[in-house]
């Protein structure tokens, strides 16, 4: 299979391994104190690809901020953004946050319920104006070991279950697994706004928040990759979590 063939057939889920596999390496392998990366020829002899595969691996990573490539000097790192764990400009997924911290994640408070869609959030999912629509709601409190860090409201019709029964499906997984197994539908992007909020006193007594804390609050359309809106989240995070976010100015 020549490399033409190879990148059109599988090399973008390729690259996309290559380049988790290259920041790990970044991170915790054989270049974590690199300031420079060696060559493409000797990164697809390192990773086992082909040249076209390191090549768009590395288009990623320097898409994400992680590699300069400047021609005449080859391929810089920029190790503050290789440390960085949580970025807002990435997708988020909360368990793995709080396990990167050496803490362990998990969900209590958990209520599945469906409700009639409103037509604001109708319109956020994209959904035909003209019918009633049945949404899913996935409400919970996660902690990291015993405090709690944040709250979530997961939304989603129901149509997409495709008739599954709900009482099968594990809601305490995060939603993107759960849309990806059992909705067969793989969330690519997300629309994203921030909000400093109180939040509503429910959720505060759920995170036992002082009076004066305020919550970072996350509101997420997330699209597949057909670029269809398929889900709505709303994340209240506290001051447990640091945050940061990589703007590329050119």
């Amino acid at each position: 299979m020549n490399k033409t063939t190879e990148n059109r057939l599988g090399g973008e889920l390729r690259s996309h391994q290559a380049a988790r596999r290259l920041l790990e390496e970044l991170r915790r392998g054989r270049y974590a104190d690199a300031a420079q990366l060696p060559s493409e020829l000797e990164l697809a002899d390192v990773l086992g690809v082909s040249r076209t595969v390191v090549r768009d691996a590395l288009s990623d990573l320097e898409r994400d901020g992680y590699l300069e490539r400047v021609r005449g000097i080859g391929t810089l790192v920029n190790r503050d953004v290789v440390r960085v764990e949580n970025r807002m400009d990435q997708k988020l997924e909360f368990n793995r946050m709080i396990r990167s911290i050496g803490r362990v994640p998990h969900s209590d408070n958990l209520m599945v319920t469906r409700e009639t869609a409103m037509p604001e959030l109708a319109a956020k999912l994209g959904l035909d104006p003209e019918r009633e629509h049945t949404l899913v709601f996935v409400r919970r409190r996660v902690l990291a070991d015993e405090t709690p860090v944040l709250y979530s409201t997961d939304i989603l019709p129901l149509a997409l279950f495709g008739g599954k029964r709900l009482d099968t499906i594990d809601f305490s997984r995060p939603i993107f697994e759960i849309v990806e197994q059992h909705c067969h539908v793989e969330v690519t992007e997300t629309l994203t706004t921030l909000h400093a909020v109180q939040g509503v006193p429910g959720i505060r007594r759920q995170l036992g928040l002082r009076p004066e804390q305020a919550l970072l609050q996350l509101d997420e359309i997330c699209y597949s990759r057909t670029c269809k809106p398929v889900l709505c989240c709303q994340t209240c995070y506290t001051d447990f979590f640091d945050f940061a976010m990589v703007r590329k100015l050119i």
